[in-house]
């Protein structure tokens, strides 16, 4: 005759179901993270601009700076920083408006150096430059705090014992997934101005034409509203 079943046994049923719950929540969040970084936005033609404005060495460093300026957000939404910003309309105007001002000033500053040297990649202070710039890019656009804060939430363990490492883990990966996006347009843009690097005047007006859509993006993200509470 067998006896009662132990707790552990009792247990093991609903503990596979949340196993299971938890495992398709994560292949959802992928699919939808994936199917997010593929559609171009804003981040993929600002490195597509910086590309064919300096070369593939910049875009490469635009794009792991676009990257960390991403980790900015991913921290800043986990410890409640980004909803604080987001809740107050000066705040949210002041990032918003310094961040527009910056992407302006960088257009500026590529459709005036558009008649210099038109080398193949740029040095590394040039790249630097490009590092930092895309750190600050991506840091001070409100847009992109407002999407971790809409997207990542959906997609964490109510149950789980760090919902806070949860949203850092998944904001890396979409991280991850954008960079692998901005790798592949850095990689086709570069090739486009290798075919374009002979024809010194077709350069000079990609370059200018990059520095008015950067300026564009800059003019755009300043007429950004703030997301509606609640």
């Amino acid at each position: 005759m067998t006896g009662p079943p132990s707790p552990k046994t009792c247990n093991r049923g609903p503990l596979r179901y949340e196993n299971r719950m938890i495992e398709t929540n994560f292949w959802l969040f992928l699919a939808a993270a994936c199917l997010i970084a593929a559609v171009p936005g804003p981040g993929i033609f600002y490195v597509a601009a910086r590309t064919l404005s300096e070369g593939r060495a910049s875009g490469f460093a635009s794009t792991a700076g676009t990257a960390l300026g991403g980790l900015v957000h991913v921290v800043a939404g986990s410890l409640g920083i980004s909803a604080i910003i987001l809740a107050s309309a000066e705040l949210f105007a002041a990032v918003k408006f310094v961040g527009a001002l910056y992407l302006v000033w960088l257009g500026i500053k590529t459709f005036r150096g558009a008649g210099r040297a038109m080398s193949l990649e740029g040095g590394p202070a040039g790249d630097k430059r490009a590092f930092r710039d895309g750190v600050l890019v991506e840091a001070l656009n409100p847009k992109t705090a407002a999407f971790f804060l809409a997207f990542i939430p959906q997609f964490l363990d109510p149950a789980g014992s760090n919902p806070t490492l949860q949203f850092i883990m998944l904001g890396a990966i979409s991280v991850a997934l954008n960079s692998l996006a901005d790798i592949v347009v850095v990689l086709m843009a570069s090739a486009t101005r290798a075919q374009l690097i002979g024809r010194p005047h077709l350069m000079r007006r990609l370059s200018q034409g990059s520095g008015v859509f950067i300026a564009g993006l800059g003019l755009s993200l300043a007429l950004v509203r703030r997301p509606a509470n609640g």
